[in-house]
């Protein structure tokens, strides 16, 4: 049995306001001929399908054709396709067409609905004999797994939630392990999972965050039962494998969600069993827009657009200025290198105006290393505000950084993606 295991699509992400649709377009064709020239049998999804939870009409149809061609097309080998939701879904409109879809054999699970029986299936071959039980688990929201008392610590929320997740890892695990039993059969039980693993790698730029608002909550390996042949997880966007163990994966993300993983080597899993010991292959991505991250003075990153211009390049490009000049002169320059060409700018990063606005005193330093604090009491000091009323405002500061970690907290809880 052939699995292919992708995740975290995000379609309908955009970049600095550029829309990303043709690169979803070509990636989804890409994928639907993959699966049909390696004889893809299981098609498992874990996770973000979509970027928002009011995907457009444009992202709709990407998505509904896609399924069309891999669960109808006569060249298609597929079988079984088995989507899962993401903190970015919305559980509601993944799962309103999944009666429609199972009749083609498209599995959807958009959210826990309070029996982990539901999200336990057992696919058949095309003879219509058992050939593995998947254990579909969709991201598990806090409200899923955790009992809210009064005057939790946050050690106690943690605690809570990742005792939640393990938990319901176990109980997923004893079904499918009883239904295995039950067939009579040594076939394989694969899990899906979206979460954020202990020791998983990110990227900057990469839009991931921890998966449970307000916690430093991640789940340990130890949590997926060694009942479960493989286990494929979605949220991180590299390619990785959980505590070393060749049988918990993540996909990564398909195409770089931004500058920061341009350089990245895009995957997507295939998973081949021998009874129920997985072989795993990693499979590139093609790269359907280049990306390019560009850093130095006027001169520096003028010389590397020529660069890129020589050699017909249409990147996207992310510039870091390092230099003095005023904004207008940046950006008329910029503009000016990359004009007649196929090069798009889409961010030009100024640290002249970040040191001005936040005094800033070493020339390395960045904003994200700074706390919230601090950059507000070098803004008070740039302005040099008067001392008696730094307090009052601080105070002020932290009450809206307050009120939008509460709508964060709010949103994570009755399931809406920040």
């Amino acid at each position: 049995m052939k699995i292919l295991h992708t995740s975290d699509w995000h379609l309908g992400r955009t970049l600095y306001g550029r829309s990303r649709q043709r690169e979803f377009e070509l990636f989804l064709d890409w994928l639907a001929s993959l699966v049909e020239s390696r004889g893809i049998e299981v098609l498992i999804v874990s996770g973000d399908i979509f970027d928002t939870t009011t995907p457009s009409n444009a992202s709709q149809r990407l998505y509904y054709r896609f399924l069309h061609r891999i669960a109808l097309s006569p060249e298609s080998s597929c079988r079984h396709v088995i989507i899962i939701g993401g903190n970015h879904d919305s559980p509601s409109f993944l799962d309103a067409p999944k009666d429609l879809l199972r009749s083609f054999d498209v599995h959807v699970l958009g959210a826990m609905n309070g029996d982990p029986a539901d999200e336990v299936l057992v696919l058949r071959d095309a003879d219509g004999e058992p050939e593995a039980v998947v254990c579909a688990v969709p991201y598990l929201r806090d409200r899923d797994i955790r009992t809210v008392e009064a005057g939790e610590s946050m050690e106690d929320k943690n605690r809570k939630l990742i005792e939640g997740v393990t938990r319901h890892y176990a109980e997923v695990a004893r079904i499918a392990e009883e239904r295995r039993q039950s067939i009579g059969l040594d076939i394989p039980v694969i899990a899906t999972g979206h979460l954020f693993t202990a020791g998983g790698v990110k990227l900057e730029d990469d839009g991931v965050r921890p998966i449970y608002v307000g916690t430093l909550a991640q789940i340990n390996a130890s949590a997926f039962p060694a009942s479960l042949d493989y286990v494929a997880l979605g949220h991180l966007h590299v390619p990785q494998r959980v505590g070393g163990e060749e049988r918990l994966r993540y996909s990564g993300s398909p195409i770089p969600m931004g500058f920061g993983e341009s350089k990245q080597r895009k995957l997507v899993l295939e998973v081949e069993f021998e009874g129920r010991v997985p072989t795993v292959s990693e499979i590139e991505v093609p790269c359907f827009q280049p990306l390019e991250k560009l850093a130095g003075s006027l001169d520096d990153v003028t010389a590397a657009i020529a660069a890129l211009r020589s050699a017909g390049s249409s990147a996207w490009l992310e510039i870091d200025y390092r230099g003095d000049q005023p904004a207008a002169v940046v950006q008329e320059t910029f503009e000016a290198a990359v004009e007649g060409s196929l090069l798009e700018i889409r961010r030009i990063r100024n640290n002249r105006s970040l040191r001005q606005a936040l005094g800033q005193l070493d020339a390395d330093e960045t904003l994200e290393q700074l706390d919230p604090d601090v950059v507000f009491e070098r803004c008070l000091d740039v302005r040099e505000i008067d001392e008696a009323l730094r307090p009052a405002l601080l105070e002020s500061y932290r009450e809206v950084l307050r009120s939008i970690h509460e709508k964060d907290v709010r949103a994570d809880e009755n399931g809406v993606s920040a």
